[in-house]
């Protein structure tokens, strides 16, 4: 770590990193196509150009809900793919989202780190109805979730994170350790903002920031927990 004092809170990126984010959106494109009995097109073809779609839409102005971005983006995929888009689409993929469990040892690593003492916060780019199914399978030890809802704004935007810390009551970037699986959204925030940041690398294949090195990388939330327990901190 760059500094040793421990830290008051731990933040996280919800899905990919708690959540079973890529998993989930697969079984959602071929839902999706499994009811147009479409077996040509590769769902994660379809997850693939839905994902750059979503990323854009989420950096325009004005804010928009992120079922809304979800929405378009997804119409947008399936327009470029050739495929027929119907709205109901739409609710395919968010209830999927909200539906998306937990990565295995996510439970009782979150309850590790709050027998440690840690308060603990979720900040993600959803909104407060999807993501609600999602908090409610974590064990009941979340302190705070904040969406891109509340903030009106997308990560990696300081604007999400300065809400988030306004939120929480930090007033320095000591009190806390970010915990992400996202490069391009949290690893990226954590490298413009100067926050403490530990990348769970789950071999999605992402790549860190060429010019950032996360203060800790392991493959799972069972050995970020393991890390914090054992790890020295100053007074």
């Amino acid at each position: 770590m760059k500094t040793l004092k421990r830290p008051t809170w731990l933040t996280f990126d919800c899905y990919g990193t708690l959540i079973q984010w890529d998993e989930g959106l697969l079984a959602a494109a071929e839902a999706i196509l499994a009811r147009r009995g479409d077996g040509r097109t590769d769902p994660a073809t379809l997850i693939a150009t839905y994902d750059r779609h979503e990323h854009a839409l989420e950096q325009e102005k004005p804010h928009r809900l992120f079922r809304d971005v979800a929405g378009e983006g997804l119409r947008r995929a399936m327009i470029e793919l050739g495929l027929a888009f119907e709205p109901s689409d739409i609710e395919i993929l968010t209830s999927r989202i909200s539906a998306m469990p937990p990565f295995p040892e996510v439970v009782a690593a979150l309850g590790e780190m709050k027998r440690m003492g840690f308060r603990l916060c979720v900040i993600s780019n959803a909104d407060d109805d999807i993501i609600a199914g999602n908090i409610a399978q974590l064990g009941g030890v979340i302190d705070r979730v904040v969406t891109a809802e509340q903030a009106k704004a997308y990560k990696p935007s300081r604007q999400i994170f300065d809400h988030a810390h306004r939120a929480i009551g930090v007033t320095s970037y000591d009190e806390l350790i970010h915990i992400c699986a996202s490069p391009h959204l949290d690893l990226v925030a954590a490298r413009d903002f100067g926050f403490r940041a530990i990348w769970v690398d789950r071999g999605t294949g992402r790549k860190r920031p060429a010019d950032y090195e996360p203060d800790a990388v392991f493959p799972t939330l069972d050995r970020v927990a393991e890390f914090l327990e054992t790890r020295e901190w100053e007074d």
